[in-house]
């Protein structure tokens, strides 16, 4: 096994200095007769270098003994991990997990584990994912403890399992998604044999609830670099039986290449809106990130050839935001989210009729009400989709997106676009109309409010006079 480098020490030495409660939790331990050892991501983050924030520890004491040693010690504790044999603990700021030593079993129908507890440290590391994940450091005394080369593996940036990674992924499958996530999150790669099982095993995945894959899922979205973890899961299988409409853009090229391949378009887009995502008050995004990789996602239902070899893909927006919705409903996003990504999805196109200009400020109008509060995310979508190679063709987009945007908010200089009503009320249509609540007061407030699209806002008396026109016309 590796020696802890002097480097790597200080950064442990740094933890301590950094989560005093690593020494009073252990010495607590400790005197109560106890083994105590904070494991897995905290430590290898630490090692790392990586900021360190939920701490997890494992220890030989039941749930109701670590109560009574944190009794009087802990500002809160709560016990809906119980039955895991977990027990939470707020310390100032600091939240805990602290777990009795594990030695589960699982059915191979489910992957809920038959809870049992173990009796040592090293049992309960061989029952984690990944080796990177089954280092430990007992406390009080900071004793780093590696019975499964992880610190090998860490210098390697590998992923490899503590026991076989068949045994491992068939007891939970749930960590075949894990590991397409640290591709993404750390920039590690799978080591052959776990690459393997994860091809061999593809289809448990199936046993395990959507919930709980949309969850891993968002953790490998909104990594550093999500690319590379969505590589893993589509050249495993994985991607096929959880979000297969992504490794359906894989279309087979005609033989002229007269259309881009789909699949690689989409993972640059994603890449490319991460970069514009400095436009956002908060990031990284689920909903851009969601909304580049799925944006072409109705390209394969679409896909003509013309008879004069060319390729179409009509409507694929209007089909890929109903495809989108559908697989984020499977995944059981919520409803605001999946809403918001079906319609950039539904709304990337939309920019292209703009040519070089020839909207009228009618229609710039339409283009922000229709993407309302999603105006920002849309313009990071609409540029990221650009990736043409033709550096000519690349800049004129940019700068006719850049003409556009410059409209947009000349024309909210002038008024609230994204807030935009008719110049009157549902009230005052009444009152001058002399009509009561029903389908007609609608109509006429869709007249007003295309009349404001068109002509800006109008003075009451022109607006009045405008709506009897209609209403007689009518």
């Amino acid at each position: 096994m590796a020696e802890l480098t002097a480097h790597e020490t200080t950064r442990l030495d740094e933890l301590r200095a950094n989560h005093p409660v690593l020494t009073e939790l252990g010495a607590r331990f400790s005197d109560a007769g106890h083994e105590i050892a904070l494991v897995g991501g905290p430590v290898r983050d630490a090692l790392l270098g990586r900021a360190v924030t939920d701490l997890d520890f494992t220890t030989s004491a039941s749930p109701e003994q670590i109560e009574a040693i944190v009794e009087g010690w802990a500002d809160t504790t709560w016990d809906v991990g119980r039955a895991f044999g977990t027990i939470g603990v707020r310390k100032g700021a600091e939240m805990l997990e602290i777990t009795t030593y594990r030695a589960d079993e699982y059915d191979p129908e489910s992957r809920k584990p038959v809870v049992a507890f173990g009796t040592n440290l090293s049992d309960d590391l061989a029952r984690r994912d990944f080796t990177v994940n089954a280092m430990a450091v007992r406390l009080p005394d900071l004793e780093f403890v590696d019975v499964h080369g992880g610190l090998d593996d860490l210098a390697d940036r590998t992923l490899r399992t503590p026991i076989g990674p068949d045994v491992s992924f068939g007891d939970d499958p749930l960590r075949m998604m894990r590991a397409a996530r640290f591709v993404g999150q750390l920039g590690f790669l799978c080591a052959p044999d776990v690459t393997e099982a994860m091809v061999a095993m593809a289809d448990r995945i199936e046993i395990v609830s959507a919930e709980r894959v949309r969850d891993e899922l968002n953790k490998l979205l909104l990594s550093d670099h999500p690319v590379q973890g969505l590589r893993v899961l589509v050249d495993t299988g994985l991607a096929e039986r959880v979000l297969p409409e992504l490794p359906a853009l894989q279309l087979e090229r005609d033989e002229h290449h007269r259309h881009k391949d789909v699949y690689e378009h989409s993972l640059t887009v994603l890449e490319q809106a991460i970069e514009l995502e400095h436009r956002l008050d908060e990031r990284p995004d689920l909903t851009i990130r969601l909304a580049a990789l799925l944006h072409d996602i109705g390209k394969p239902r679409t896909r003509r050839f013309t008879g004069d070899g060319q390729v179409t893909f009509h409507h694929h927006d209007v089909v890929g935001a109903k495809l989108a919705r559908k697989r984020m409903r499977a995944l059981r996003y919520p409803n605001e989210i999946t809403d918001d990504v079906s319609t950039l999805v539904e709304l990337h196109l939309r920019f292209h009729g703009y040519g070089s200009g020839e909207w009228t400020d009618s229609a710039v109008r339409r283009y922000v009400r229709d993407a309302g509060p999603l105006l920002e995310r849309l313009h990071i979508l609409t540029r990221a989709d650009s990736t043409t190679r033709n550096q000519r063709k690349a800049l004129r987009l940019q700068r006719t997106y850049d003409d556009l945007e410059t409209r947009i908010a000349q024309l909210e200089a002038q008024e609230e676009l994204q807030s935009i009503r008719p110049d009157l009320d549902g009230n005052r249509i009444m009152e001058v109309l002399g009509i009561g609540p029903g389908r007609e007061v609608g109509e006429a407030y869709r007249f007003l409010l295309d009349l404001r699209m068109d002509r800006g806002p109008l003075p009451e008396d022109q607006a009045i006079e405008a709506l009897r026109a209609w209403w007689a016309a009518r």
